[in-house]
């Protein structure tokens, strides 16, 4: 087989791979919608029952019950609206400093801010109890995880506006700064909206990292401050677990985040693809 042969039988057999690949990934999200649109007996059986009838009493008990999920959904909101915005107002001013005013050794501060991701999340799940339940008594409090939810997603956060910010050009600075404007007017009015497309991508990420997160949420919060995820694990019990109103909590949860990533979908493309080819 020539040369040319093989590049139209690749043109062809590639996208097929692509969407068997794709497929692949999207029948479990498939499977769990169509199980949450099913009575509880009706996802229950073995095999499931594809033609059953679809219903959406699954979602209604989530918000009717005695245990409704809206709070957990007001905290999730809460908790990864505000560590996001948190992150990015610590983060865009640090990469700036670390990309067009860069310090010595920035490298060296990089991999500072690169090593605090190497300590695994359960080191330091006893410490935070510990800390927030015995010296500041502050357990079950939605302030707690915005703080840890800013600390969790700052590094990567510095990481990568550093790397956006890095393709502003550089003339356009001078030229501000010779003009009178200040630092904060520069990285507001001139450095921002260049770099739009990498802070929604870094946005988006820090939220999507935020919202997902259960290991400290299952462990710090109850009650008052407990979150989405939290509250979808407490559907698995084990007299007993509840398929149908698991995968709807599941696709409730699941779905801020899809509304988010094709909302931002353009911008997200742009921004993680920014700096990739010179």
């Amino acid at each position: 087989m020539n040369a040319w042969n093989r590049r139209r039988v690749a043109k062809i057999v590639i996208p097929i791979a692509a969407w068997l690949v794709g497929i692949i990934f999207v029948i479990p999200i498939l499977y769990m919608v169509l199980t949450s649109l099913h009575a509880p007996q009706d996802a229950q059986t073995y095999p499931p029952s594809w033609g059953a009838p679809l219903t959406l009493d699954n979602y209604a008990g989530l918000f009717t019950s005695a245990n409704p999920i809206t709070p957990a959904l007001i905290n999730s909101v809460i908790t990864s609206v505000i560590s996001t915005l948190l992150v990015l107002a610590l983060a865009i001013p640090a990469a700036y400093a670390l990309a067009i005013r860069p310090v010595r050794k920035w490298s060296d501060v990089m991999f500072f801010f690169l090593s605090t991701k190497m300590l695994p999340m359960v080191a330091g799940i006893l410490p935070l109890y510990l800390f927030t339940t015995k010296v500041i008594n502050m357990p079950d409090n939605v302030i707690i995880l915005i703080l840890i939810y800013t600390a969790m997603n700052l590094p990567i956060a510095v990481w990568m506006m550093r790397s956006f910010l890095v393709e502003v050009p550089p003339a356009i600075i001078e030229a501000a700064s010779i003009d009178g404007a200040s630092t904060f007017r520069i990285l507001t009015r001139i450095v921002a909206p260049i770099a739009m497309p990498g802070v929604a991508a870094t946005s988006l990420i820090c939220f999507i990292f935020a919202w997902n997160e259960q290991l400290y949420a299952k462990v710090l919060t109850s009650v008052a401050a407990q979150t989405g995820p939290v509250y979808v694990n407490t559907l698995i019990q084990t007299e007993h677990a509840y398929l149908a109103e698991l995968a709807a909590g599941a696709t409730l949860i699941s779905l801020p985040v899809l509304i988010a990533g094709f909302a931002a979908q353009d911008k997200l493309v742009q921004g993680l693809s920014l700096g990739a080819v010179k």
